[in-house]
């Protein structure tokens, strides 16, 4: 094999390394360096193996798998909700596959996987949201073929016995979306009301590097007549919504008159309804989106504004 033939190969396979990384470390930065680090591993070594892809997929597995047992360390000391990196695209397609990538690329199935183990979120990702063969599951992970099939029906019961039903109807949720983010421009706390599930969540991921809400709020009216406050506060110092979709599904980037990335939202939607908003301000987790602001100028601007616009 030529060394044109390994990058070849290599960039061939790149987006589907990316996209089980990702979906395994729920980091876009640690899926980026596990993606590189198994090139270097293969462009280093004399291996000829029969499947390229299988070679790569259980390199980066393997990476991600050394990643996880030392991340589950540190996510124990993390301060506040841990979610995970926001994603504005995934670069790997399959359409015999695409529900099931849609599906666990969603905030929601992120933080399921987070509960299982290492090894039971490797075996679900390679083999229920890829469709990997078990003989190839258990070649990445170093497991026998009978100990993967037990880690499946493990994680794929942890998995549903977590998971809430979610808006399949994509354009139902855009919709939805839509109405969401007009009545947040427009501040109208009614409509935004009527948007929410009576339980709706808002709660943010800060990791104690930016402003937070504590342990979040909740309630449908408690939440919009805190987003309409947030968003007339943000948009009085020249900060500008920009709708994006995030891991799949409907969301925003916010962006202060600079351009610099402030934060993103994603939004849940059930039956017709928003019910919950994750924010995520932690600046570690944003630097991929663009440019990152100092969201405590950026708080301390907003709240100066509003007092200089209040009566005496």
């Amino acid at each position: 094999m030529t060394s044109d033939d390994r990058v070849q190969q290599f960039e061939s396979l790149r987006p589907l390394l990316f996209s089980i990384a990702y979906r395994l470390l729920g980091s876009v930065s640690e899926a980026e360096d596990a993606v590189q680090e198994t090139w270097v591993r293969f462009q280093a070594s004399d291996a000829r193996p029969d499947s390229v892809k299988a070679y790569l997929s259980t390199v980066v597995t393997r990476l991600c798998l050394d990643e996880l047992r030392s991340a589950r360390v540190q996510r124990e000391s993390y301060v506040g909700p841990w979610f995970p990196e926001p994603l504005l695209s995934d670069p790997y397609e399959d359409p015999e596959r695409a529900a099931e990538l849609a599906d666990s690329l969603s905030t929601a199935a992120l933080l399921l996987l987070e509960r299982l183990s290492p090894l039971e979120r490797a075996v679900f990702v390679l083999r229920e949201v890829f469709g990997f063969g078990f003989a190839e599951v258990a070649s990445a992970v170093g497991r026998s073929e009978a100990a993967c099939r037990q880690a499946a029906v493990r994680a794929r019961a942890h998995m549903d016995a977590g998971r809430r039903r979610f808006e399949t109807d994509r354009v139902a949720r855009d919709a939805l979306a839509d109405r969401f983010f007009d009545a947040l421009r427009d501040g109208d706390v009614d409509s935004l009301r009527e948007l929410l599930t009576a339980d709706v969540q808002l709660v943010s991921d800060s990791g104690g590097k930016a402003p937070n809400w504590g342990r979040g709020m909740f309630g449908d009216d408690n939440v919009a007549r805190a987003l309409v406050a947030i968003h007339e506060a943000f948009r009085g110092i020249g900060g500008v919504v920009e709708r994006r979709e995030l891991n799949g599904g409907p969301g925003a980037v916010f962006r202060d008159r600079e351009g610099r990335v402030l934060n993103t939202w994603s939004l849940d939607v059930l039956g017709g309804r928003v019910q919950a908003i994750r924010t995520v301000l932690n600046p570690d987790k944003l630097g991929h989106v663009g440019e990152v602001a100092d969201a405590w100028a950026v708080v301390h601007e907003a709240m100066a504004a509003r007092r200089t616009q209040q009566p005496d």
